[in-house]
């Protein structure tokens, strides 16, 4: 499922005009970018939680020519799916 899946199957459950949920959408995306950007954590209960963690810096090699490289430390994305979430994939 694509974005454009998404938005087409929210706005036959809700009935609501797929351009409202795109912009509903679009907007709880970005919010949830923002924060976690920040530092902070975005909880959905019952589905998840984002969060930002960090990636130590590493030695690395190069496939191509087998050099060594050095892979800066970077931030990177989390997500942790909650129960109800884990449940339900797991059909529980």
């Amino acid at each position: 499922m694509n974005k454009a899946d998404l938005i087409d199957s929210i706005s036959g459950s809700s009935g609501l005009p797929k351009s409202k949920v795109d912009e509903v959408l679009g907007t709880t995306i970005d919010c949830i970018i923002k924060a976690v950007s920040k530092g902070e954590n975005v909880q959905l209960v019952g589905f998840g939680t984002f969060g930002s963690g960090k990636r130590a810096a590493r030695m690395g090699r190069n496939p191509r020519t087998g050099e060594e490289i050095k892979i800066p430390a970077s931030k990177t994305v989390k997500f942790t799916a909650g129960k109800a979430f884990k449940d339900a994939v797991n059909k529980r």
